[in-house]
């Protein structure tokens, strides 16, 4: 396996990119997921219903997801990837802090937003990036790898939180504690770029083609326009699916809301238990990336089993269930975060990778703000409701994938071109 894709390429090896683009997410995973760790009994603790907090924790995964289609043709543009990456990063590391110094809980809620808006920036330029890097370590295993350093800093964020929670009594220490690794994070960041500024010849060169008329020549590759090339119907049959299963997919701030409104838990323990659920999402990331590689698309069939447990556990009124319930929600975090990531790079055009990731994100981004309003609505009527409705709706999506019997993901014509 070449290490450099050529004589003037970047400066590090593929893996070495992944790695330190690797740790430069953990340091912002510190950050964000420190602070989800606890948005839920946080905006409760400043007058939020149960409602408003699906909602507003709902919407903030609908603007990080919807608003990478607008980011992610901004992505398909090479010159462009570092500028979103860098602003995107930027504005997460300066959102988490400033929730430390505000009591209003509308701008608490503006502030949850803009973290989001955040992740909207930076995540198609990110994913093409590591999808090109990844192109010779096979992209399942790069994301997965990438994943799981992720989930070092997811890991200890919200123990950050917790401690600093439980020595405080209040939340603002621990989202101000959280700006050091924000700086961190942007520090390497810079550096990374400086090594890196076109991660794009990583890319695995065409084979050679022998010439009869002299040593062997490399065919140019054919380059279709980002707008020629469409998505094939395999990436609109994804799609549709994983929308399904978001549909009925709850948030941890709901989760957690719970958590501490029925006096399952003390606020300063929630934090530790999201940390354990990161670890989890960790492992599941890096077996289902490992999987992936192996047998495709086929992987995905646990998702709509995972994410149907949830509500049975999650949001029972035993603490052992409810914690078990959300381990339950990391693992199908896990499988989302990288084995989705790496399926949207093998379905999409080469040339559309930032633009498909835009399309796919704020498909599922829609249907889970939808299905947030729902879930809290029922919520707050009856959890055993929310339970049987939530299978239903995973019930029907694994229908779906079982009827769609999608093949492996490397056979797809996005493969040769799209």
């Amino acid at each position: 396996m070449a290490t450099r894709p050529s004589a003037a390429g970047p400066p590090l090896t593929a893996f070495r990119f992944i790695v330190v683009f690797g740790i430069i997410s953990a340091l912002m995973d510190m950050v964000y997921e420190g602070a989800r760790s606890v948005t839920g009994p946080f905006l409760g603790a400043l007058g939020a219903s149960a409602l408003l907090v699906s909602v507003i924790t709902g919407a903030g995964e609908a603007v990080a997801l919807v608003l990478r289609l607008v980011f992610g043709r901004l992505a398909d543009r090479p010159r462009l990837r570092w500028a979103l990456t860098l602003t995107g990063y930027g504005l997460t590391a300066l959102s988490v802090p400033l929730l430390g110094i505000t009591s209003a809980l509308w701008i608490a809620c503006l502030l949850v937003l803009a973290e989001r808006l955040g992740k909207a920036v930076r995540s198609p330029a990110k994913d093409t990036m590591l999808a090109e890097a990844g192109t010779a370590l096979g992209r399942g295993k790069a994301f997965a790898f990438h994943e799981a350093l992720d989930q070092v800093g997811a890991f200890v964020g919200p123990l950050l939180i917790g401690v600093a929670l439980s020595l405080s009594g209040s939340y603002g220490p621990g989202f101000l504690l959280l700006a050091v690794p924000g700086a961190a994070a942007m520090v390497l960041l810079f550096r990374l770029k400086k090594r890196v500024p076109d991660p794009s010849l990583y890319e695995v060169p065409p084979p050679a083609v022998p010439s009869p008329a002299g040593p062997p020549t490399v065919d140019p590759p054919t380059v279709e326009s980002p707008s020629a090339a469409p998505m094939p119907r395999q990436f609109w049959t994804y799609a549709a699916f994983s929308s399904l299963t978001m549909f009925g997919y709850a948030t941890f701030g709901l989760l957690s809301f719970h958590l501490v409104a029925t006096g399952l838990l003390p606020p300063a323990l929630v934090p530790v238990v999201y940390a354990v659920a990161m670890a989890v999402d960790a492992v599941a990331a890096l077996a289902s990336g490992w999987l992936y590689d192996r047998i495709g698309l086929k992987v995905l069939v646990v998702l709509p089993v995972l994410a149907a447990a949830v509500p049975w556990l999650g949001f029972s009124s035993s603490a052992p269930l409810a914690v078990a319930g959300v381990l339950i929600w990391g693992a199908a975090m896990g499988v989302q975060e990288s084995t989705m990531r790496a399926a949207v790079a093998e379905l999409a055009p080469a040339g559309r990778r930032g633009s498909a990731y835009g399309i796919f994100t704020a498909c599922y981004g829609l249907a889970w703000l939808a299905g947030s309003v729902l879930i809290g609505a029922i919520y707050e009527q009856s959890p055993l409701t929310l339970a049987v409705t939530l299978s239903v709706i995973q019930a029907a999506a694994l229908a779906v994938f079982i009827a769609v019997r999608p093949p492996r993901a490397a056979s797809s014509p996005a493969d040769a071109g799209g």
